[in-house]
């Protein structure tokens, strides 16, 4: 809402412009004043002139300068009328009476003049606020403009970012496939060749062969432990995490790492005192204290001194909004240091990719600390690298904490893989021909009575000519019917059925964010017969 003095002005305008409304009012307004004057009689005897200044103001306001003399002219003639005697003379012969007189045309003079520089004031403001009202519109519309090319510039950097992480993707996934494309060429060869020498001496009688199988073995091996790479790093390898004591693994581990370190090496173990419990798996830990404890021996090829230390921490807040991933809370902290050669701030920030590795073609496979990093995310932590060229590197692994105590350490017992009985039944159901055959023959060595389907309609026919199957090996991910879908329909006319789950892939139905339900038993795929051993006569013995 506009102020009162703006209203006004804005209101009597439109009569100043036109000239003649003023001049009817300058006539009008002193005779009413005249009127008022008569009405009050000898009210304002001494006051002659006091009701004709509303008419000047009036006036001057409504008419401007010219109209305003007018009446004040009017005014003064008629307020001395009031002065006349009895004779018919003027009264104001005095000094006084003029000087009264006089006092009046000043101070209509002086009416005159403020309400005059009112107006300019005002027609000034007006202009000034007409020219602040354009601003603001061309200013309005600059911004509008500037709003607009923003967007679009937002939209064309949006567009060029998302080609650009595009480009990533797929120069990753090139050297993904390159990467895994090496090794298993190379595994492949390794396999292959030694088969084929096996096979040509075999061809020639010759039975000394031992050294061929073993190097297939271990070509097949590497392979197996380069998909559980693959897996962890993509956070689908399946996890059995437990309640663990790290102090206590770390402290098995001691002499496995001496070992795999050399004596170079010189090994120290920092052990925080009352350390919380973490809930982790922990053989992959174990895989992932050797992965750092290697490429920190690595780091040192003339030397040096390896550190393992474990503490309690707590990330706050602030910690966790500067890493997108993390959530504060209490955590248990594993730190491999070493004094080796130590990274560039480039390289660090690589190091977790897969296959990148700066040992060149003969020096690793890159997936070390890959494998790390995704059973770390995978297992709820978070990682950090802190790392100084020349000076060493330490990696970090924090773990929530467990609020369960850990079972005490048990030391670790080398048994022989044990064997079935003819009594005990196993019913495999594998839609992969060469590894049934495999699996088959596998339990038949171990001593168990064997039978096997291809497919989860032919199990069910088996299991209903009998109901003396003690174990039930199924793979998970077969065409029709599941692994998980067939033991459920089994369970349901043999409900205390054991059940045993194999598969090469652990995005299915019996594993939920890389952990298996607490009533699955999984065996992942490539096995050995001494693995398919002790899980057989474990889900055997519950």
């Amino acid at each position: 809402m506009k102020p009162l003095h703006l209203q006004l002005w804005l209101a009597t305008q439109r009569w100043r412009v036109a000239v003649w409304p003023g001049y009817l009012v300058a006539v009008v307004a002193p005779l009413l004043s005249a009127a008022v004057r008569l009405a009050l009689g000898d009210t304002l005897i001494g006051y002659p002139f006091i009701t004709f200044f509303p008419a000047i103001l009036l006036t001057a306001l409504v008419g401007g300068r010219g109209a305003a003399a007018l009446a004040t002219l009017l005014s003064a003639v008629l307020a001395s009328s009031y002065a006349v005697d009895a004779g018919g003379n003027l009264l104001p012969q005095s000094a006084s009476a003029w000087i009264g007189i006089a006092f009046f045309l000043i101070v209509c003079t002086i009416i005159i003049a403020l309400v005059h520089w009112l107006y300019d004031a005002l027609d000034q403001l007006s202009v000034l606020n007409s020219n602040l009202e354009q601003r603001v519109e061309a200013r309005t519309r600059q911004l509008t403009q500037a709003n607009a090319d923003l967007i679009a510039e937002a939209k064309a950097r949006q567009a060029a970012e998302a080609q650009l992480r595009h480009s990533q993707k797929m120069q990753a996934i090139g050297q993904l496939t390159g990467g895994i494309a090496h090794d298993f060429n190379n595994m492949l060869a390794i396999i292959i060749g030694a088969l084929d020498m096996a096979k040509r001496r075999m061809a020639k009688g010759d039975m000394d062969i031992v050294k061929y199988v073993d190097g297939a073995t271990d070509g097949a091996r590497r392979a197996a432990t380069l998909t559980q790479r693959l897996l962890s790093f993509s956070r689908r390898a399946p996890l059995s995490p437990n309640i663990i004591d790290i102090n206590g693994l770390i402290k098995g581990m001691e002499e496995l790492l001496r070992r795999t370190l050399g004596e170079t090496i010189q090994l120290e173990f920092v052990l925080g005192g009352g350390l919380w419990s973490t809930n982790v798996d922990p053989g992959e830990l174990e895989n992932a204290v050797v992965n750092l404890a290697v490429n920190a021996r690595d780091a040192m090829p003339t030397g040096g001194r390896l550190t393992i230390e474990t503490s309690n921490a707590y990330l706050d807040d602030e910690y966790a909004a500067r890493h997108h991933e993390v959530e504060a809370g209490q955590y248990v902290v594993l730190t491999v240091t070493d004094t080796g050669s130590g990274m560039t701030q480039a390289v660090a920030e690589r190091a977790f990719d897969p296959f990148f590795t700066t040992k060149g073609l003969a020096g690793g496979t890159g997936l070390g600390l890959s494998q790390v990093y995704g059973f770390v995310k995978q297992s709820g932590g978070h990682v950090k690298i802190y790392s100084e060229v020349a000076h060493g590197t330490a990696l970090k692994i924090y773990l929530r904490r467990s609020v369960a105590k850990a079972a005490g350490a048990e030391p670790r017992k080398v048994e022989v893989s044990p064997s079935g009985t003819v009594d005990e039944l196993v019913l495999v159901v594998e839609d992969e021909a060469a590894v049934r055959r495999y699996t088959v023959d596998a339990l038949r060595e171990l001593g168990y009575t064997v039978r096997h389907a291809s497919c989860g309609e032919e199990a069910l026919k088996l299991l209903e000519q009998t109901s003396a199957v003690a174990l039930l090996f199924t793979d998970v991910v077969m065409p029709g019917m599941s692994g998980r879908q067939l033991a459920d329909v089994a369970r349901l006319n043999q409900p205390y059925l054991k059940v045993l789950y194999t598969t090469g892939y652990t995005q299915n139905a019996i594993v939920h964010n890389g952990v298996l339900d607490q009533d699955a038993e999984l065996i992942s795929k490539p096995f050995t017969v001494d693995q398919l051993a002790r899980k057989v006569r474990k889900v055997l013995a519950v």
